[in-house]
C-alpha cells in the first residue's frame, strides 16, 4: 500500500478519535485572563479625566467609550461586513479542485455481444489504472442563484442602514441617561456639603434631647415629641443622601470613568428655553416623520419585506445555469489526458406551478403588512411627538415652580439661622428648615433633570443628530466641541432644514 495511503487513513483515525472528548470546565486563571482582558478591552484608550467634567463631555465620553454604544457600533459593522461579503455571491462560481484515487485490483470489466446478448469471445480489458490523479478548474454560473443572491443584497444593504438607524437611536437614549445621571451628579455635589452638616446637627439635637428625657427636668411629651421629630428629619435626610450617593457610579459607567474616581462636574446653566414649544406643530410633524430613526427602520423594513416577496416569486422561473471546466487526468489508460467540457441546463419545477396562487397571496399579504407597519409606527412617532413636547412643556413649568420654591427655602433657612443665633429660634426648627431646603433644592435638581430627560425625548423623536459623522475617530476634545455646538442649537431652538436630515 503507498505511503500517501496510509497517512490518509492515519489522518482518518486521529480525526475519528478526536470526536470523543469528555465537557472541561473553565479555570479560575482562565476566567481571570479573560476578565482581565475585558476590562483592559474596556479601557483602552479612554483619556482619563483631568478637572471638572462639563455636560457637553460627558456626552462625548458617552458615545465614544459607552460599552454598548461599541456594541451598536459593532453591530452596524457586522452588517456592513455581511452586505460586502454577500455581494460577491453574485459572481460566478470558479472552482479548482483536485482527487487522487487507489484500488489494489486493476478495474477489469467484461462485455457481451449486442446481438446476440452472448459474453465475447474477446478476453476481460482493463479500462482504468489503479492510481489516479486528477485536477479540475470549472466555472458555473445560474441565473436563478444570481437572482436570489441580487435581492439578499438589496435586503443586506437595508440591514445596513437599519443598523445605523438603531445606532442613532441608542445615542439617544444614552445622551439621555447621561443628562439624567449627570444633573444627580450636580445636585449631589451641591447639597453634599449642607447635608452631611444638617445630619450631623440632627444627632447632636437628638442626643441632646435624649439626655433631658433621662434627666426628666421636663415634661416627658416634649422631649419625644423633640425626638420625633428630628428622627422624621433624619430619616428624609438620610433618603436623600441614599437617592444621591450611586448618582456618580451611574455617571462613571456611562462615561467609561473608573467607578471608584471621584467626579466633580461643573454645573452648566439649565438650558430650559420655551422656543421648541413655540414653534408650529405641523413644521415638527414634518420633520419628525423624514428623520425619526424609528419611523426610518419601519421604511426599510417594509423595503426588505418587498425584496423578499420577489426572491419568493423568483422561485417560480426555470432555472438556467451554465458551465465551462479544464480537466486533466494522469490515467495512463486515457488517449486524450487533458479535455475542456461545457454545458447548459434548465430546469423548471412544474409541480412549483401549482403555489403560484398562493405564493401571489403571500407576497401581496406580505407588502400590506409592511404598509401597514409603517403606518402605524407614523402615527405612534405623531402620537410621540405630541407627548414629548407636552412633556417638555410640563417638565418646564415644575422646574419652575420648584425653583421658586427652592429659593423661598433657601431664604427662610438664612432667617432661621439668625434667629437661631440670636437665641429665638430651637435646634428643632432650625433643623426642620433646613431639611425643607434641603428638599426643596433636590426637588429642583429633580425637576431640572426631567426637564432635561423631556428635551432628550424630544429631541429624539424629532431625530436630531447630537454628533456628526465620524465621530468614532474623532479626538475625545473635537467631539466636545461637537457635542456643545449641538447643544447650543438645540437651546437656541434650530431646526435644521430637512435636506440635512440624515440620508439612505
Amino acid at each position: 500500500m503507498p505511503a500517501r495511503v496510509i497517512l490518509s487513513l492515519g489522518f482518518a483515525l486521529a480525526l475519528g478519535g478526536c470526536a470523543t472528548f469528555e465537557p472541561v470546565a473553565l479555570q479560575p486563571a482562565e476566567i481571570r485572563a479573560a476578565v482581565d482582558a475585558d476590562r483592559a478591552g474596556l479601557n483602552r484608550d479612554v483619556e482619563p479625566l483631568a478637572g471638572p467634567l462639563s455636560l457637553e463631555e460627558a456626552i462625548a465620553r458617552a458615545i465614544k467609550y459607552n460599552a454598548e454604544h461599541r456594541l451598536r457600533a459593532m453591530e452596524e459593522a457586522v452588517a456592513h461586513g455581511t452586505f460586502e461579503a454577500g455581494r460577491f455571491d453574485m459572481l460566478p462560481s470558479l472552482v479548482a479542485s483536485a482527487g487522487y484515487r487507489y484500488r489494489n485490483k486493476d478495474l477489469i470489466t467484461r462485455s457481451e455481444d449486442s446481438v446476440t446478448g452472448l459474453p465475447s469471445l474477446a478476453n476481460p480489458y482493463i479500462s482504468s489504472s489503479r492510481e489516479v490523479t486528477t485536477t479540475d478548474l470549472g466555472f458555473s454560473w445560474s441565473l436563478l442563484d444570481f437572482g436570489q443572491s441580487y435581492f439578499a443584497a438589496r435586503q443586506n444593504a437595508d440591514r445596513v442602514l437599519i443598523a445605523a438607524e438603531r445606532r442613532r437611536k441608542a445615542i439617544h437614549n444614552l445622551i439621555q441617561d447621561v443628562r439624567t445621571a449627570y444633573w444627580r451628579v450636580a445636585a449631589a455635589q451641591a447639597l453634599g456639603g449642607t447635608l452631611r452638616a444638617t445630619i450631623q446637627e440632627a444627632d447632636a439635637a437628638l442626643a441632646d434631647a435624649r439626655k433631658t428625657e433621662e434627666e426628666g427636668l421636663r415634661s416627658p411629651l416634649d422631649p419625644l415629641r423633640f425626638q420625633r421629630q428630628l428622627l422624621e428629619n433624619l430619616r428624609l435626610l438620610e433618603i436623600i443622601e441614599d437617592e444621591l450617593s450611586t448618582a456618580r457610579i451611574e455617571l462613571a459607567a456611562l462615561t467609561q470613568l473608573p467607578l471608584s474616581q471621584p467626579i466633580q462636574v461643573s454645573e452648566p446653566a439649565d438650558g430650559l428655553h420655551a422656543a421648541w414649544l413655540q414653534m408650529p406643530v405641523e413644521e415638527l410633524e414634518t420633520h419628525a416623520l423624514l428623520a425619526n430613526p424609528d419611523l426610518r427602520e419601519s421604511l426599510y423594513n417594509a423595503r426588505i419585506a418587498q425584496q423578499e416577496t420577489r426572491r419568493v416569486l423568483l422561485r417560480l422561473f426555470p432555472g438556467l445555469s451554465f458551465n465551462y471546466s479544464l480537466r486533466h487526468s494522469d490515467d495512463s489508460y486515457l488517449i486524450n489526458d487533458s479535455w475542456r467540457e461545457a454545458g447548459a441546463q434548465i430546469s423548471f419545477n412544474l409541480l412549483g406551478l401549482l403555489s403560484v396562487p398562493a405564493q401571489m397571496r403571500l407576497a401581496e399579504a406580505g407588502i400590506a403588512l409592511a404598509d401597514q407597519k409603517r403606518m402605524a409606527t407614523q402615527m405612534a412617532v405623531l402620537a410621540q411627538l405630541h407627548t414629548a413636547r407636552l412633556q417638555y412643556g410640563n417638565a418646564v413649568r415644575q422646574f419652575e415652580r420648584a425653583d421658586g420654591i427652592a429659593r423661598i427655602d433657601q431664604r427662610l433657612a438664612a432667617h432661621v439661622d439668625n434667629q437661631a443665633q440670636a437665641g429665638r429660634q430651637t435646634r428643632l426648627e432650625r433643623v426642620s428648615q433646613h431639611t425643607a431646603a434641603i428638599l426643596s433644592s433636590l426637588r429642583r435638581y429633580q425637576a431640572l433633570s426631567n426637564a432635561q430627560a423631556a428635551a432628550s425625548r424630544l429631541q429624539a423623536t424629532l431625530g436630531l443628530e447630537t454628533v456628526i459623522d465620524g465621530s468614532d475617530d474623532m479626538p475625545l476634545g473635537e467631539l466636545t466641541a461637537a457635542v456643545a455646538l449641538a447643544l447650543q442649537n438645540w437651546e437656541a431652538g434650530h431646526l435644521p432644514a430637512l435636506s440635512e436630515a440624515p440620508q439612505d
